[in-house]
């Protein structure tokens, strides 16, 4: 089913077939799709599965929504029923985790916020990095026993978990409890509330569970930080907990995924790299612009009539804004379907803007450089297995269940 098309944009190009804007063509490449829609219908509502919502494409529409300060995050300003939809969890399911700065706004947004910022000091994000460095060469000399590996299986997949779990200060006893949760709630598909259900309550009991093993054994790590915090509450440390687990770990898989995906894609920029690895940061933000980890930016709803690209939202619709398609934005970035780093004065939204511009940016940015940097080094004739692979199907994320390599050595 297509977006309605505003009387604006009735022309000769709005009679083209759109293709859906879900569905495994769709995630496969979407930005055809993206492209269609910021010429013809850059603010528009579209049919997603389990709702109707307003989709902005273009750029400097992008920038104006995350930065609007009409549009908040609380989904309770929004439905209820539409929100335990977006969670894929039964609508008599009842859960705490969802109350995080993700979800919230001032004056709990920026307390919320404050306190994550606080924790990531430099000498824990120091720390993290030679973590990394030591996981993935760990990882690397495994992978290095094979043949043929899969870069998300094999690496993309458990350095962040280990990070994250690290970060947390998660036992090393209930680490694997704490991995099984983290892979269903991972991959569960729409079809699978039961198990989906059943593991968020799981996830929630161990969060909580940790939270009061914090209090009694504290360690050096961010939870223990967060407890000895006066102003946030049992459900905000869960639920904080909670999201840097999915936000941060879903994140930095997919970008290690879609940035390795990309360089197998185009050999000429792998060369360059091989050449001159310094360039590697140019070449991990040009990964995060071109094909980024996040296909929208979370829910906002408008708490007043809120007008972008000519459209005017009313309060409590929802609305996505498409950091993929605000990246790919001809009139942002030259050429912008071409891989190329070292763009300069170029700066691409794949962690947003704004006031909740990802907390975990450059934590997300030293794991890339380092498993992407690991695996050039380690396995310089690296190549695609196979183009046939298979995409999150996800409003939210951009990311690889596996990506099949010959290591070549």
């Amino acid at each position: 089913m297509a977006p309605s098309v505003p009387a604006e944009a009735a022309g000769k190009e709005s009679a083209v077939s759109l293709p859906p804007l879900f569905g495994p063509a769709f995630d496969a490449d979407p930005y055809p799709a993206y492209d269609w829609l910021r010429r013809n219908a850059p603010v528009t509502k579209v049919p997603l599965p389990g709702c109707e919502a307003w989709l902005i494409t273009r750029y400097a529409d992008a920038v104006t929504a995350l930065t609007h300060p009409a549009l908040a995050k609380d989904p309770a300003l929004g439905s209820p029923e539409w929100f335990r939809a977006q969670l894929g969890l039964p609508l008599d399911h009842r859960s705490t985790l969802a109350r995080h700065m993700l979800n919230a706004d001032s004056p709990d947004h920026p307390r919320l916020r404050r306190l994550v910022s606080a924790a990531f000091t430099p000498r824990r994000v120091a720390s993290l990095r030679a973590r990394a460095e030591e996981l993935t060469e760990g990882l690397l000399a495994v992978m290095a026993a094979k043949d043929e590996a899969d870069l998300i299986a094999d690496l993309a997949y458990p350095l962040p978990i280990a990070i994250i779990c690290d970060l947390l200060g998660v036992p090393e006893s209930e680490r694997a409890t704490f991995h099984h949760l983290a892979s269903v709630i991972d991959s569960a598909a729409a079809s699978e509330i039961d198990q989906l259900a059943a593991a968020t309550d799981g996830m929630e009991r161990f969060l909580a569970d940790l939270v009061a093993h914090k209090r009694t054994h504290p360690g050096d790590d961010l939870l223990t930080e967060l407890v000895r915090r006066p102003d946030i509450s049992p459900d905000e440390l869960t639920s904080t907990a909670f999201l840097l687990l999915i936000a941060g770990h879903e994140t930095t898989v997919a970008l290690i995924g879609n940035g390795l995906l990309a360089l197998l894609r185009h050999p000429g920029q792998f060369a360059a790299l091989k050449k001159d690895p310094s360039t590697l940061p140019d070449v991990i933000d040009e990964m995060l612009r071109y094909d980024g980890p996040v296909r929208n930016a979370t829910w906002r709803f408008p708490t007043e009539p809120v007008v972008i690209g000519g459209q005017e939202m009313l309060p409590g619709e929802p609305i996505l804004v498409s950091l993929l398609a605000a990246n790919r934005d001809p009139e942002a970035f030259d050429e912008p379907d071409v891989f190329r780093p070292g763009r300069i004065d170029e700066p691409h939204l794949a962690f947003g803007r704004g006031p909740h511009y990802c907390v975990g940016a450059a934590l997300a940015k030293i794991e890339g450089e380092v498993a992407i940097g690991g695996v050039i080094c380690r396995f310089p004739d690296l190549e695609l297995a196979t183009d046939d692979l298979v995409w999150w199907p996800s409003n939210i994320m951009r990311g690889l269940f596996s990506l099949p390599v010959r290591l070549n050595k």
